[in-house]
């Protein structure tokens, strides 16, 4: 994955890079008695209980076996219950290197919609590959077929699902789990009560909640946020999140996390329903209106999503998909319109020349409707290509969140293929 975001961390928020804690590795650490933490992209729980271990997510199955070697430094108890706190495969794929030989199989449990999930990964799965080569690398297309790329079911699917919530009980250790609709509709939250640890999967990653994703499935900040303040209530004094490391003994810090976080969220779906009730304006005019919250907080760093993606969930969920341009209910052919803007101009060198000005002063997203229109009115033209891919370098560049990063890089790399899109 692009290293980017981390590496620019400390010139956009003044801090080491140490401190983007989204991209934290390491472990195991034991956070509470018999209960310890990994992490490699994604974190895993274990608990230790007499009658074996508690699992609360398993991580990518490629680095899955590093992650167990970890926390087997800790512990040789066979497994005895898994969780997924959701589908997706950074949490869901990876249990075979956790197991020992010839233990008996674990209980997995899961939410009753990542069934669902994991159907719609096998329907789409060249989709998948396009969209999380974008994401995840920066690229045009997938020459990688890993399981960042392709995946559907995965091998080892929940045998026990629930659908509000559910309590557990492992070797005299009790685990509540908990529905909520968040970045997933199928996402679960655990709370060990005896040990004081929390396990939020991707309701918290140590940076704005991935809940604007501009690629993927409907996100759920409004619930979400409801969830995260469920989840400080507990008062819970250690938390293990889906994606950086852990807090360990601090109940007020873990409190005032989630309560800053729920508090982001909140902010941004009043403010985007009260843009959109003042008149159903076009959908870009609703972001351009929202006051974005900022915040100096470490785990509110837009290193992965950011806010203005999350305004656009919220329209999308409440608005449909008409944009509100009435040229743009029933457009015309986009290389259509991208000829007529060119020969308008005096060609597609015209567009692409003022397109350069304009990134040379600073006006990036301006230059890159230019560009677009250049590269989709002519492309075939090399200098066209270098130049619009250039753009797309430049504004790659001057993002912070991982998915912005990696969306422009490979709009620079479809630049080159002479294609402005998939």
């Amino acid at each position: 994955m692009c290293g980017n975001p981390r590496d620019r961390f400390a010139e956009l928020v003044g801090r080491p890079p140490e401190e983007a804690q989204f991209f934290w590795t390491g472990g195991p650490i034991e956070v509470a008695e018999g209960t310890y933490f990994a992490s490699m992209f994604s974190g895993v729980t274990a608990f230790e209980t007499p009658e074996g271990l508690v699992l609360v997510d398993t991580g990518l199955a490629r680095l899955a076996p590093g992650l167990a070697a970890l926390l087997r430094q800790k512990t040789a108890a066979p497994v005895h219950t898994v969780i997924y706190t959701h589908g997706h495969v950074d949490h869901a794929f990876g249990l075979a290197p956790f197991l020992l030989p010839g233990q008996a199989p674990p209980r997995i449990v899961g939410h009753r919609r990542m069934l669902a999930r994991f159907a719609r990964y096998a329907e789409t799965p060249r989709h998948n590959a396009h969209l999380n080569a974008r994401q995840f690398d920066g690229r045009a297309s997938s020459a990688e077929r890993d399981e960042f790329h392709v995946f559907g079911y995965p091998a080892h699917p929940p045998n026990v699902l629930y659908d509000d919530a559910l309590e557990l009980e492992v070797g005299g250790v009790h685990f509540s789990l908990w529905h909520a609709e968040g970045e997933t509709d199928d996402h679960t939250w655990v709370h060990c009560p005896e040990r004081g640890v929390l396990c939020p999967g991707d309701l918290f990653i140590w940076g704005v909640p991935n809940a604007g994703n501009p690629q993927k499935a409907q996100r759920y900040p409004w619930s979400w946020a409801a969830a995260l303040r469920e989840m400080a209530g507990l008062a819970p004094h250690t938390m293990c999140p889906g994606h950086g490391g852990p807090v360990v003994g601090d109940a007020a810090l873990v409190g005032r996390m989630l309560g800053e976080t729920a508090e982001f969220l909140e902010l941004i779906v009043a403010r985007t329903l009260a843009a959109m009730e003042n008149g159903s304006p076009p959908h870009v005019d609703i972001v351009r209106t929202v006051e974005l919250p900022r915040s100096s907080s470490p785990w509110l760093a837009p290193v992965y999503d950011e806010a203005e993606f999350i305004v656009r969930t919220v329209v999308r969920h409440y608005g449909g998909w008409y944009s509100g341009r009435p040229s743009e209910l029933k457009p015309a052919p986009r290389d259509a319109l991208a000829r007529t803007v060119a020969e308008l101009c005096g060609g597609a060198d015209q567009l692409v020349s003022r397109a350069r000005e304009l990134a040379t002063a600073g006006e990036l997203a301006l230059a890159c409707h230019l560009a677009d229109y250049a590269l989709e009115a002519a492309p075939g033209e090399p200098a066209v290509k270098a130049a619009v891919a250039e753009i797309y370098r430049q504004r790659a560049l001057g993002e912070s969140s991982l998915m912005a990063v990696n969306l422009y890089r490979s709009a620079a790399a479809y630049a080159i293929e002479g294609r402005a899109f998939a």
